[in-house]
């Protein structure tokens, strides 16, 4: 492993480690009081924007490596962001907190399972995912390394040490984040010469996968008739993927490939950005409601 690699899935695995000292057995608990509205909430993130993703890249004609990393995205789970974006945003906190911990369990069997067969249902994806050589099997792998065992690290150590975590969760988020923007900073600054009138097509795309999953998250809340605290939750967790998490699993089984890696650092910028500006909305809206 590659220097690059090794310092970014330490990143990864940090902020997951920060991120699971935060929840509690009150946050599954919630599942089973509320399985139905948990299950909305989980529905544009892990079917609605996988397949919405999948459709798009067979109607238009991207580069192979562009629509792979959408697909990979797109079948990531929520960001470590969505809880403070939706707190920020006046949204229902406890509801987003149980769907990125629910969403983060379940990323270990639907992130590999979506992105398979959203690779493999593409004739152009299909053939890029053959000359890499790549199974379902790497990507799950990749997630029990950069996912699973901070996860399992971090709960443990919630339970048998919480005044210990108490102390190090909010120290450790902000090292991971800070040090995860600095890390896509810095590579887009090494490929600098490629940020040119090429990129704006993918920051195009970008713009607007992003929209889509808000969106899906959005129309998603309205149709199954949740309260605006939780529509805005949904909202925020299906249109904030975990991009850190794609850039880990780009590093690990793609070789660090320039055109996913694009994508997906311009995905790590634009969610903050999006998901801030949604939020500072919210709020303005709210004070002019004079809630």
């Amino acid at each position: 492993m590659q220097l690059q690699q090794a310092v970014l899935s330490l990143v990864l695995m940090t902020m997951v480690f920060a991120v699971a000292m935060e929840l509690r057995t009150s946050d599954f608990a919630r599942v089973f009081a509320m399985p139905r509205t948990i299950a909305i909430g989980l529905l544009p993130q892990f079917v609605g924007l996988p397949i919405a993703t999948w459709l798009i890249t067979l109607a238009f004609d991207l580069p192979a490596a562009t629509e792979a990393a959408m697909l990979l995205v797109a079948c990531c789970p929520g960001g470590s962001l969505s809880n403070v974006i939706t707190h920020w945003g006046r949204g229902d906190t406890a509801y987003s907190v149980s769907l990125s911990a629910v969403a983060t369990v379940l990323a270990f069997a639907l992130t590999p399972f979506n992105f398979a067969w959203t690779m493999s249902a593409n004739p152009e994806t299909r053939s890029f995912m053959q000359e890499l050589m790549l199974s379902p099997m790497d990507i799950a792998s990749s997630l029990l390394v950069l996912l699973g065992i901070p996860l399992f690290i971090g709960l443990w150590l919630r339970y048998r040490h919480p005044a210990l975590a108490d102390r190090w969760r909010e120290p450790l988020g902000r090292f991971g984040l800070i040090a995860l923007l600095l890390f896509i900073v810095i590579g887009l600054i090494r490929e600098r010469h490629l940020l040119n009138a090429a990129i704006v097509l993918p920051f195009v795309l970008v713009v607007a996968h992003n929209a889509l999953g808000l969106t899906l998250g959005w129309v998603t809340g309205i149709l199954f008739g949740l309260g605006s605290g939780q529509r805005r939750a949904v909202t925020v967790e299906a249109g904030m993927q975990n991009s850190g998490l794609a850039l880990g699993i780009i590093a690990l089984q793609f070789d660090s490939d320039l055109g996913m890696v694009i994508v997906a650092s311009l995905w790590g910028i634009w969610h903050i950005v999006s998901g801030m500006s949604l939020a500072f909305l919210w709020r303005q809206f709210d004070a002019r409601s004079g809630n």
